[in-house]
């Protein structure tokens, strides 16, 4: 097949269409063979789709990843996970109501995952408002690239004790936000004492049972996950929306860990700090998001499944152009900076040894002078 004439022009048309969630109509041209309207639907059908999309941010990830500035920003190894709603006005069996937020309309919700370098390392849409925190399994190990994250950062509302040991067992470590820290409710072995943290892991819950623990193979689960992670785990973990023995393993396992974490929470400004720190970068990731998609409202009309991933892809990949873009020249403008003699200061040291995410704030700062 013979290569299309300035085919990174009808790419780039399809992307800003796409992404913006203006339309095809604004970007055709006629009488420019790149931005026919014939061109751009061959496009689309043949080459811009949520896997290539996929191929295409591996190396986007990977260049940011070479670039100072974002190696000041973080090592790379903190990842968080939250969910950006779109309202879908259209009739489809994808979406689900969601009162709190859009009232009557139903929605769809793209998860995402980034690094502490702010960049986007995987995607899942998930329809309606995500309640089930298993769906982030799925973002961590569907990542673009970059290297496998060692921590992953939530928000309050996503995390459950049966998320906290599927992290641990898979060799991450879960660290979600918490909220009404004095109201947070911890977990001990049964018939043990902690003295004074006894009321804080209260005897009218369940502890956490060592036979329940001995009793079931987590770890063979967990094999099953990582050769097919979302079938069997959903198979295997829950079944009508009710834990699997399996799960109720996971979860007493999990409880260990989810209890430390609301220790270290609750006593460690550090670790609250780089929580949160990893958070704001996230939701500073999807206000620009918002900006970017702007048309019709910033809602989908997409009916079906594979139209909502392929745009909300073309977005992410859109997402982390301009991520690799600002990183680039505010990478630029430090070397100036330094160049003529003006003193910068070296980010703090975060709790996993790698810069803490607050270098962000201050390095942004100084390149703005």
């Amino acid at each position: 097949m013979s290569k299309l004439a300035d085919f990174h022009v009808s790419v780039a048309a399809c992307l800003t269409a796409q992404a913006l969630n203006i339309g095809y109509a604004p970007v055709v041209k006629a009488g420019t063979p790149a931005l026919e309207r014939g061109r751009l639907s061959h496009v689309v059908q043949n080459y811009l789709s949520a896997e290539t999309y996929t191929l295409a941010n591996g190396p986007l990830i990977d260049e940011q990843g070479k670039i100072g500035f974002a190696q000041a920003l973080g090592g790379g190894l903190v990842a968080a996970i939250d969910g950006m709603r779109f309202v879908v006005p259209v009739p489809s069996i994808y979406t689900r109501p969601n009162k709190k937020f859009f009232g009557r309309s139903r929605s769809v919700t793209w998860l995402n995952m980034i690094n502490d370098r702010g960049v986007g390392l995987g995607e899942k849409v998930v329809t309606g408002t995500v309640r089930d925190s298993l769906h982030m399994i799925d973002v961590a190990f569907r990542r673009d690239g970059g290297p496998r994250p060692e921590v992953l950062v939530a928000d309050t509302g996503s995390y459950s004790d049966v998320v906290f040991g599927l992290v641990h067992l898979l060799g991450m470590q879960y660290r979600p936000a918490l909220a009404d820290i004095p109201d947070q409710k911890g977990w001990r072995i049964q018939d043990a004492g902690y003295g004074s943290l006894s009321r804080f892991a209260r005897e009218d819950r369940p502890g956490t049972d060592q036979a329940t623990l001995e009793r079931h193979p987590a770890r063979r689960g967990v094999d099953l996950h990582r050769r097919d992670p979302r079938l069997r785990r959903m198979q295997m973990i829950q079944r009508d929306g009710n834990p699997a023995p399996l799960g109720e393993a996971i979860a007493h396992y999990g409880r260990i860990f989810k209890t430390f974490h609301i220790l270290t929470y609750a006593v460690e400004e550090p670790y609250r700090r780089d929580i949160k720190g990893v958070r704001n970068l996230q939701e500073s990731r999807h206000a620009l998001a918002g900006k970017i998609f702007h048309g019709r409202k910033g809602e989908i009309y997409q009916r079906y499944y594979k139209g909502m991933e392929d745009q909300l892809g073309a977005l992410g990949l859109v997402l982390n152009c301009v991520t690799l873009w600002n990183t680039f020249y505010m990478d630029r403008a430090l070397d100036q900076l330094k160049a003529e003699g003006c003193p910068l200061p070296v980010p703090g040291r975060g709790s996993q040894g790698g810069p803490r995410t607050s270098g962000v704030i201050r390095a942004r700062a100084v390149a703005a002078k």
